[in-house]
């Protein structure tokens, strides 16, 4: 993580505009502080770009407007919004040549924003597990446009797993208690988590989650439920944006 630092550092310093992509289904968890504090002391412009925003109701992108007056949103999975980035952008740069940074938490969606503003074209490597791109992409958006790529980056001390594995940048596989993660799902996607797997609602997320792993036909050495299994499949899920 040390030598990412170094690069991000770097990207910032080569950059005129910084892009700080979320995910807008988790807004807050998704800000980086220590991002934002070291692009304020360069002095550099930074650009909110709300990721996965068809993957919200459109009373939390209206809360999220309340929250940030430099923001975009987009989904780069479904081509939405580009047009707009792009042109943010380039009245940001006043029309002039410009070096765009891309930054955030790992597996945020950096390298997927950066392709789909290239209009499909671009050749930032994607992948759903954490930590896949490894140094600096430079991805040419237009002629007067090009983006940089970034490892994502977990702020020095920030230990919080179950916060890692919901916003994608801890393999869900390799988490120690995958199952905790998942039980802060149910509570706070007021039953969509049971919807989607198609569970009756009840307000114990053990409970819920014993009863994913049954519908999922998850079941260990003798036949109790493989509520970790359960957990772990959910989270993918969750990370891919397929509980909608």
């Amino acid at each position: 993580m040390g030598n990412f630092w170094k690069i991000v550092n770097a990207v910032i310093d080569d950059s005129d505009i910084l892009l700080l992509v979320l995910d807008a289904r988790l807004v807050d968890q998704t800000r980086h502080e220590e991002l934002e504090n070291k692009i304020e002391k360069k002095g550099k412009i930074i650009l909110y770009v709300i990721n996965k925003s068809d993957l919200v109701e459109r009373k939390k992108v209206e809360e999220i407007k309340k929250e940030f007056t430099n923001c975009v949103f987009m989904s780069a999975k479904k081509h939405q919004g580009t047009n707009v980035l792009r042109n943010e952008i380039m009245r940001l740069a006043k029309g002039k040549q410009v070096t765009v940074g891309v930054l955030g938490y790992p597996n945020v969606g950096k390298s997927s924003v950066i392709n789909a503003a290239s209009g499909g074209g671009g050749k930032a490597k994607t992948g759903h597990k954490p930590g896949y791109t490894r140094g600096v992409q430079k991805v040419k958006i237009s002629a007067k446009m090009m983006m940089l790529d970034t490892p994502g980056v977990i702020p020095f001390m920030e230990q919080d797993e179950v916060k890692h594995v919901l916003i994608g940048s801890k393999d869900p596989q390799k988490a120690k208690d995958p199952e905790d993660a998942a039980v802060v799902l149910f509570e706070d996607n007021e039953n969509k988590i049971e919807k989607w797997y198609g569970v009756a609602f009840v307000d114990d997320g053990d409970t819920t989650l014993e009863a994913v792993a049954k519908s999922l036909n998850f079941f260990k050495k003798g036949g109790s439920a493989d509520t970790r299994r359960a957990a772990v499949k959910i989270l993918y899920d969750w990370q891919k944006g397929k509980i909608i």
